[in-house]
């Protein structure tokens, strides 16, 4: 009996159009619309259709694409047709499916089936699973949602096999799946067609692991006949290098598709022209997602029967780099509209936890807890704070029911005014009252880097009070409401919460600077009060900032303060006033208080009187924190009279505070003459130096050393120059006033802007 020999039939791709050895397209990978010419002539959109299409809508109407728009070039004009097509086929009534469960059975699924490495061709050894990953598994696997859709990922697996295998055309199978999902939403149109092509994915692959050493997998691969897949075909290897890639990508845009499905509608609503815009293309890109799910179909089909012989098409390998490159241009699109959405729905988050912060201070409560534990955020089991005395981490409950004084800084915190109020802190007697909390304000944003922590533990290792523990337990929130309702910037402040945690005051620095602890509760009305008790005399002008001028002041000597940076003048005046105060026998006693935003010359000055002799000094070691202090002091003082709405022609305080500011803002060098608590004069640097010359006109007339003051101020005020340029340099955060009359003659001061940069 004569036997005639089966030849196998040419095997071609049913999905590719062309012959089994196809030039390459001539359109670049990525720009293939995959469309036959009939059936483009058929969807080609008009001119209205073109104008309301997604593209256009997504850039505004603008005509001209941006580079994100452009992404969508390559098929846009196709797309807008087929768009019309694909949502012709929308009908949906299970818009609220969760399908994660089935997307991480179909990750596993590519993953394991990936068992070797498609690179090198090197066999990866077996996943060894941990016991959580296969409880974690094991509960996706149990999800009513994998149960609900096991039919239809079963019933669509089907359709792809039965149509690729009978050579349908891609575009109409594409369109015919999506007309049996037509009643899903996009992100489970998507997932089960995925899941249903992962069921011939891992299916084949588990034959292909096990064939070797399991008679059942091996009696299946040789009824397919398929190849020995990765031990004798290097085409085939890249070929499935091409479809992982793929696959991967696929995955990917599935994934972002599902996030926009899950986006919170509490604060993006589904119908809202930012979500619409959003997500116009998920249509199309769920369209293209199936073409490339039934390209990777199709290769494994075309895998059965094909034993040895296997031949790889080219138009097969350009369709699968083609498509890889289309859905990475959508993902990349899809990821930018997600990131905006996020970005979008983090703001309203913080809007609305902005304003539920902001009702919360203005609600009342029994006690503070609620207020502190509203912008510190830790664990009922975590010590947030940290005692800087007993080196030790507490609980808030600590400052139960105390005035809570918040120190407000970003790790820039000034030396000099760490130090000095240290040294208030120190000296009150009332620390059973109120509690000081260092508050670090850090920009979330960004990682706190080695050198930040560094320095934030620096400073708090340096502060006697207590400190929030570490910057990550502030609550952003609470520093978006610390910049915008209390308007922090860079300059510490100090915020007083009462033991209800209602805010008594949004910055008690300055009343703390001017008044110390003396200043408690460090209300406004409080701050008022004390105005009211205030005179201009030494004491408050000095304060406790050197105890012996308090020393000098109770001893009844004459005290004279002297500021500026000249040294040359430094040392005539100073020669000077003491040789006529040892001529009249007055005990006088005279200390330097330099000048502002001048350290380095200063400093300078500093060393030479202490060399010289010429007078006390603040001491070395820590000189400059008492001369910021003054100065510092004697501008809270403006800022606060303004505060409370004193100006320079009704208050004696404020024209005497403007007059040391103006004094400061020369060249020039100044002082302050003083006996007891009420005799004071002043001049500066021309004047005084006219009236000591011309001491042997009225030196006679002072026969006492109680004379000497009262005799001096004579003098200085008869004296008027010509000509005066006074200039008042206030802090760009403080308050400025709109109009400021001169001290010394009354006229409206010019107004000018000015910027200082000084190496010195």
């Amino acid at each position: 009996m004569a036997h005639r020999e089966i030849v196998p039939a040419p095997r071609t791709n049913p999905l590719v159009s062309d012959k089994s050895n196809p030039k390459p397209p001539t359109t670049a990978p990525g720009t293939q619309s995959y469309l036959t010419d009939r059936e483009r002539a058929k969807l080609k959109p008009s001119q209205d259709e073109l104008d309301h299409s997604p593209a256009h809508h997504s850039n505004g109407g603008r005509g001209r694409l941006t580079k994100g728009d452009r992404r969508y070039r390559h098929f846009a004009a196709d797309d807008i047709g087929l768009n019309k097509q694909i949502q012709g086929t929308h009908a949906p009534d299970h818009e609220d499916l969760d399908v994660k469960p089935v997307l991480s059975i179909i990750e596993e699924i590519l993953r394991h089936g990936k068992s070797f490495d498609i690179v090198h061709g090197a066999q990866v050894p077996a996943h060894s699973e941990s016991y959580e990953e296969k409880s974690f598994q094991s509960a996706y696997h149990d999800a009513e949602i994998v149960k609900l859709l096991a039919y239809p990922i079963n019933k669509i697996s089907c359709e792809i096999i039965c149509k690729c295998a009978g050579g349908g055309e891609a575009h109409s199978i594409a369109i015919g799946l999506l007309e049996t999902l037509s009643n899903y939403g996009w992100d489970a149109k998507v997932v089960i067609t995925f899941a249903a092509f992962s069921v011939t994915y891992g299916e084949f692959w588990l034959v292909d692991q096990l064939r070797g050493k399991n008679q059942l997998a091996k009696d299946i691969a040789a009824l397919k006949d398929l190849p020995d897949t990765m031990e004798h075909n290097e085409e085939i290897k890249k070929k499935f290098k091409a479809i992982f890639n793929l696959l991967q990508t696929v995955l990917t845009v599935t994934q972002i598709i599902v996030e926009f499905k899950e986006l919170p509608t509490r604060y993006i609503n589904r119908e809202s022209p930012e979500m619409v815009s959003a997500t116009a293309h998920i249509p199309t890109t769920v369209y293209w997602i199936i073409r490339s799910i039934l390209a990777c179909a199709s290769v494994l089909l075309n895998l059965v029967g094909s034993g040895h012989e296997y031949i790889t098409s080219t138009a097969e390998s350009w369709e699968i780099l083609s498509l890889a490159n289309k859905l990475s241009h959508m993902t990349e699109h899809l990821q930018e509209q997600l990131r905006k959405l996020k970005e979008l729905i983090e703001d309203r988050k913080t809007d609305a936890a902005l304003a539920a912060l902001k009702k919360l201070f203005e609600t009342s409560h029994i006690d503070n807890m609620i207020i502190l534990k509203s912008i510190i955020r830790a664990r009922e089991d975590q010590m947030p704070i940290f005692d800087g005395t007993r080196r030790i981490n507490e609980r808030l409950e600590v400052l139960r029911l105390k005035y809570v004084l918040l120190l407000i800084s970003d790790l820039d915190l000034p030396q000099e005014e760490l130090n000095i109020l240290h040294l208030i802190y120190s000296q009150q007697t009332m620390r059973h009252e109120y509690e000081v909390l260092w508050f670090p304000i850090v920009d979330h944003a960004v990682s706190i880097s080695p050198t930040q922590e560094r320095q934030f533990l620096d400073l708090r290792s340096s502060m006697p009070w207590y400190s929030v523990d570490h910057p990550s337990f502030v609550d952003p929130v609470a520093i978006r409401y610390i910049r915008e309702i209390w308007n922090f910037i860079h300059m510490p402040m100090l915020v007083v919460l009462d033991p209800q945690g209602r805010v008594a005051n949004t910055n008690a620095l300055p009343m703390m600077w001017i008044w110390g602890s003396h200043a408690f509760p460090f209300t406004k009305q409080r701050e008022l009060d004390l105005w009211r008790e205030s005179t201009w005399n030494m004491d408050l002008l000095t304060d406790s900032i050197d105890p012996r001028i308090q020393e000098w002041t109770r001893d009844n000597k004459t005290i004279c303060l002297y500021g500026g940076d000249d040294i040359n003048w430094i040392r005539r005046f100073t020669t000077t006033v003491r040789g006529i105060a040892t001529t009249l026998h007055v005990p006088l006693e005279m200390i330097y208080v330099g000048k502002r935003n001048s350290k380095d010359r200063v400093r300078r000055c500093h060393e030479i009187i202490d060399t010289e002799k010429l007078s006390h000094i603040f001491p070395l070691k820590d000189f400059y924190d008492y001369i910021w202090f003054f100065w510092v002091r004697l501008g809270s003082m403006w800022n606060s009279k303004l505060q409370h709405g004193m100006t320079v022609e009704t208050d004696k305080i404020m024209q005497e505070i403007m007059a040391m500011l103006t004094y400061d803002g020369s060249e020039q060098g100044w002082a302050v003459f003083s006996r007891g608590l009420y005799e004071m004069t002043k001049g500066k640097d021309d004047i005084l130096i006219t009236v000591f010359d011309n001491f042997n006109q009225w030196g006679h007339r002072v026969d006492h050393p109680d004379k000497f003051v009262p005799e001096l101020d004579k003098e200085i005020s008869g004296v008027h120059p010509e000509h005066h340029c006074n200039r008042l340099i206030l802090p760009g955060h403080g308050n400025i006033p709109e109009r400021v009359v001169c001290s010394e003659c009354g006229r409206t001061m010019d107004k000018f802007v000015m910027y200082r940069c000084c190496t010195d």
